[in-house]
């Protein structure tokens, strides 16, 4: 069953790629220059799982899986 909000979780599965790019970039950037973890990857990765998760409460509206809690 289809939530009526997929097409809004569906935009946010893109932006859930683009802050994988992103963050991939950021990283292959700190390796070339040897050096470690930059703090923006590591709040790109906290805005990711943000976005990744509105998107799977978004697609839990309507259906008979969703959790209120």
């Amino acid at each position: 069953m289809s939530s009526p909000h997929d097409d809004l979780a569906d935009q946010l599965d893109d932006i859930v790629a683009e802050l994988d790019d992103r963050c991939f970039t950021l990283l292959r950037e700190a390796s070339s220059a040897g050096i470690g973890r930059p703090v923006e990857d590591k709040r790109l990765a906290q805005a990711r799982r943000a976005v990744e998760k509105a998107a799977h409460l978004l697609r839990s509206i309507g259906t008979d899986g969703g959790d209120d809690t």
